[in-house]
């Protein structure tokens, strides 16, 4: 490509709205352009690393047998109202009806096609296992978009799915694609860590996120150094330090005024924060026979630890929370700041495993500027969830090796769930095994990668104060060719030669000055740069440099190409060395 017809063009400041590395280099290098909140336009130089980037993808899928396919955009909505997820996800879900009149639905998944594919195509055990995929546009309708293409409302995911016989062959699948996914991103030149995940919407049994560690990530990772222990936060599991059993004391109100937090209570009393009971409360939103309705939560954890809200969720089988107002807590008896569940009625109590085993705690007395001392589980009130509902912090004990674990933030890039008979049971996706035909349903694993995410979690990890630093498996040129005023001719054959040996490269022909060549250059991020310069002419050759390089190097006229088909082996070499097995994870069900 030659620069003097490039479409896009680099720009000198970063836009106000960026606010991470990636997205400011992204844009300013000619990537990315925004059209609106969360939804960019790939210029030229992003498709061809996005194209890179799905070439990875495409070899890793085809070597596991993977068979590509398109599926649509958009769908009908009786789909996804089969599996209820028409009814369990909130806005967004991209909704909208065509002009008859039917509902529509803009695709953040491909669970039900997949699934309406399987029940048509799929009849015979002989016709399993399979494994089928694509990249494809998908559409959330994310009310907080922002860090760029980290989260975006429009993006572009691969999708693969498989489909089994039974545990067995869905177990042989699941951990196949663990492997393969480490090795896409480790080809892309990304390192990630794969961490026990909750299923979320997509439903099933268990998943797998792969995590890029950064300090701009949403998610918290709970690791420990001891085992290798990996968990989000939103479902990592720790040991919980045992409170002293005692007898349980008489109930006694009394005065705690201004103590509204659990730290000012402590204080006041001069207790510690495990000797009290913290109120959370939550609204929760239920769907049962595909009509919503909600449901006040009151949940209570020890003073000394936080509701987990994903826990909490799944405790309680709610599609949704929110936070309650203070007119909903007062509106059930409760008072802000002073509240427990000792003698409220007509709400879902849920407590934390840990407060029925957790004597004599100071709780609110549903009366402003009073607590109750010596609560106790089972005597003053009940619950009608015990569940393990906290969330896990930096220090806390591992549950299996007992090592303190520590916390991370992370950039999830891919994720694979354990589906099971999720959706073929409700979408009646079966086959017919054994001599009397019986119908059983497909095992079925989902795995997913965010391509434009992962485009921006390169572009966070490889950057320095100049620019971008890409991989060279997905730079969008493995060479930039600077042409410096008066070496047109040479520039010229080079570039030609370059373009014989089948090298990718961007042609900086302008009529600029060096300053802004070289400038653009470290900028865009090419992994190797040629300058054509008299300096070096009059030496028989032109300078080479890496990008991550200070200094160049000279060489011969006639030994260009020959040199720098070298210098991408070595480069390639690098990543692909990276490319390693791995072991499973500590908690890796294989008992599945």
């Amino acid at each position: 490509m030659r620069m003097s017809h490039q479409f896009s063009q680099t720009l000198r400041e970063a836009p106000g709205d960026a606010e991470v590395v990636s997205h400011q280099l992204l844009v300013r290098a000619g990537y990315i352009r925004p059209i609106a909140a969360g939804i960019f336009s790939y210029l030229p130089f992003g498709r061809r690393s996005m194209d890179k980037i799905k070439a990875i993808i495409r070899e890793e899928m085809n070597a596991i047998n993977g068979q590509e396919m398109t599926m649509p955009v958009v769908n009908p909505a009786t789909v996804w109202q089969e599996t209820n997820r028409w009814y369990d996800i909130g806005s967004e879900l991209g909704r909208f009806q065509d002009k008859n009149g039917r509902d529509m639905v803009l695709a953040l998944s491909h669970e039900e096609i997949v699934t309406d594919l399987v029940r048509r195509e799929i009849q015979s055990h002989r016709q399993l296992p399979q494994m089928i995929y694509h990249m494809q546009t998908k559409w959330r309708d994310d009310p907080r978009p922002r860090a760029g293409l980290i989260r975006a409302r429009e993006f572009t995911m691969l999708d693969s799915y498989t489909i089994d016989a039974d545990e067995v062959g869905l177990a042989a699948q699941y951990w196949t694609h663990y492997q393969s996914y480490f090795n896409i991103f480790r080809r892309c030149g990304l390192e990630t860590l794969a961490v026990e995940a909750d299923t979320g919407m997509m439903g099933g049994k268990f998943a797998h996120e792969f995590m890029y560690v950064t300090p701009i990530g949403e998610d918290t990772l709970i690791l420990c150094d001891g085992c290798g222990y990996r968990a989000n936060r939103q479902i990592a599991v720790f040991s919980k330090s045992q409170a002293v059993a005692e007898q349980p004391l008489p109930l006694e109100k009394v005065a705690t005024p201004e103590t509204r937090t659990i730290d000012d209570l402590a204080a006041f009393l001069g207790v510690p924060h495990a000797r009290t009971a913290k109120a959370v409360f939550m609204i929760g939103t239920f769907v049962a026979a595909q009509e919503k309705s909600e449901r006040f939560i009151f949940a209570v954890v020890r003073g000394d630890m936080d509701v987990n809200e994903t826990k909490l969720l799944n405790a309680v089988d709610a599609k949704a929370l929110r936070t309650a107002t203070e007119e909903e807590i007062r509106a059930v008896g409760a008072v802000p700041g002073y509240a427990s569940p000792v003698g409220l009625s007509d709400v879902l109590v849920v407590v934390d495993d840990a407060i029925p085993t957790s004597p004599n705690l100071v709780a609110g007395a549903n009366e402003d500027g009073f607590h109750l001392l010596n609560v106790n589980y089972g005597r003053d009130f009940s619950a009608d969830i015990v569940a393990d509902i906290v969330a896990a912090a930096e220090g806390d004990v591992c549950t299996t090796c007992g090592t303190a674990l520590h916390t991370v933030r992370a950039v999830e890039t891919g994720n694979i769930f354990w589906i099971g008979t999720h959706y073929s049971n409700l979408m009646g996706a079966t086959f017919s095994r054994g001599k009397e035909s019986t119908q059983t349903p497909v095992q079925m694993g989902s795995y997913g990668i965010g391509i434009g995410r992962l485009l921006a979690c390169i572009a966070e990890e490889y950057n320095d104060d100049d620019g971008l630093t890409w991989p060279i498996t997905v730079a969008p040129f493995q060479v930039h060719l600077v042409q410096m005023r008066g070496t047109e001719t040479e520039a010229e054959q080079i570039y030609a030669d370059l373009l014989s040996a089948g090298i990718d490269v961007l042609f900086d022909d302008r009529d600029e000055s060096p300053g802004v060549k070289f400038n653009d250059a470290d900028l865009i991020g090419v992994p190797l740069r040629i300058t054509v310069g008299k300096r070096a002419l009059q030496q028989g050759g032109v300078e080479l440099k890496r990008r991550t390089e200070k200094e160049h190097r000279i060489v011969p006229l006639t030994n260009v190409v020959n040199v720098v088909q070298k210098e991408i082996e070595t480069l390639l070499a690098a990543i692909n060395a990276t490319v390693q097995p791995v072991s499973l994870p500590v908690s890796s069900h294989e008992d599945n």
